[in-house]
């Protein structure tokens, strides 16, 4: 660590750009993460040596007072050094939205704009997020290091947030021409199984895991050969990744008394993927899931995959009365998934001109190019 949170946030920034550059060129490394911090250290090294004599002087006790102590070698001595930056950056010190989108904006690489769109929030109000959260860590001298063992639990949350929303934004992309950013998804998902190494009993962490297998599996049946949209219900079901399956399933298997937010969104994907098509789909106990889901983890987007599963099996109409109480709710005026899903329920009801109206409002708010065409497409097909 540099002990300097603005430096370490800059050579971050440095590596990932170095990154876009010399992956295109000579392939991605077999260890992205630690490929990143060497370029990261080489780079605050670097910036170190050429500042001047008292600024390097304060660094330098920075460094020694903010390095940490030697790894206990049978703790986590072995621990990946990207998976050791996110435990050290998620700060029980700050709060748990600051200590994630600190964390997404240094270690992960995310742009405010995109961790502003994770969290449905302004960018502005996400810039003024990460400045408060800096200020505090500056002000308050907190030591950034890795926790020892039995300081860890405190940590989990965020750090399985960090990785719930690094997969996420591979998953389904928040800018950009490409709705799947499949480097993020191999990273996210490598990063995790180190995770179940290091906490195998803990049963949120495996779940996270199984959740991302079994949305990574879909991916070559997610976009054709352009890179376009196709819908889980219009996917050629036998592209689907059956390894990945079959482990996420194996690893959910085992019954718990009462699942958490990671688990119970992993049995919802399970509930898609264990269908041998979308019409066999049981989407009442996908409901109930979500029923769940938003007991213990209440957010718009939970209500609108509730309001999904709803209009799915007990009809549209349904559905949609309970996505219009949504349309005031915190967030959701940018969020394009709410018009798009209103779009698509008033289609099936066969109300193609307020559908055209809400396809053209998505596209509008759609995040990548990707998305923008498929519902482009949506909206010609409801003109005919």
């Amino acid at each position: 660590m540099t002990g300097d949170f603005a430096l370490a946030e800059d050579c971050a920034q440095d590596a990932f750009a170095r990154a876009l550059s010399d992956w295109r060129k000579s392939g991605i490394p077999d260890n992205p993460g630690a490929w990143l911090t060497t370029v990261a250290k080489r780079r605050a090294i670097d910036l170190l040596r050429h500042a001047g004599a008292e600024d390097r002087a304060l660094r330098r006790v920075a460094v020694e007072a903010y390095e940490p102590v030697e790894p206990d070698p049978d703790t986590h001595g072995d621990m990946d050094d990207r998976l050791r930056l996110i435990f050290t950056c998620c700060h029980p010190a700050l709060s748990m939205d600051d200590r994630v989108a600190l964390t997404l904006r240094t270690v992960a690489g995310l742009t405010p704009t995109q961790i502003a769109r994770a969290f449905l929030v302004t960018e502005p109000a996400m810039d003024k997020r990460l400045v408060r959260a800096r200020a505090k860590i500056k002000h308050a001298g907190i030591p950034y290091r890795v926790p020892p063992p039995h300081l860890m639990a405190e940590r989990r949350d965020g750090v399985l947030a960090v990785l719930y929303l690094l997969f996420t934004e591979g998953y389904s992309a928040t800018g950009g021409g490409t709705l799947i950013r499949a480097p993020l998804l191999r990273e996210a998902i490598r990063l995790t199984r180190l995770l179940v190494e290091l906490m195998p009993d803990d049963g949120e962490v495996r779940a996270l895991l199984a959740l991302m297998l079994l949305h990574h599996a879909r991916t070559a049946a997610r976009t054709d050969a352009v890179g376009d949209v196709i819908t889980l219900e219009e996917q050629d079901r036998s592209l689907w990744d059956r390894d990945a399956i079959t482990e996420a399933l194996n690893i959910l298997r085992p019954p718990v008394p009462r699942a958490g937010r990671y688990g119970l969104q992993a049995r919802i994907a399970a509930c898609h993927l264990e269908a041998s098509d979308a019409a066999s789909t049981n989407f009442a106990r996908i409901a109930e899931l979500y029923d769940a889901l938003a007991f213990i983890d209440p957010s718009p987007v939970v209500e609108l995959n509730r309001a999904v599963a709803v209009a799915m099996s007990q009809g549209p109409e349904v559905g949609l009365a309970l996505i219009d109480k949504l349309v005031t709710s915190r967030g959701m005026a940018d969020y394009y998934l709410l018009p798009a899903t209103r779009a698509d329920l008033l289609r099936r009801m066969g109300r193609s001109t307020e559908a055209a109206i809400e396809y053209e409002n998505a596209l509008h708010l759609a995040p990548t190019e990707a998305e923008k065409r498929y519902l482009g497409k949506r909206l010609a097909e409801t003109r005919r």
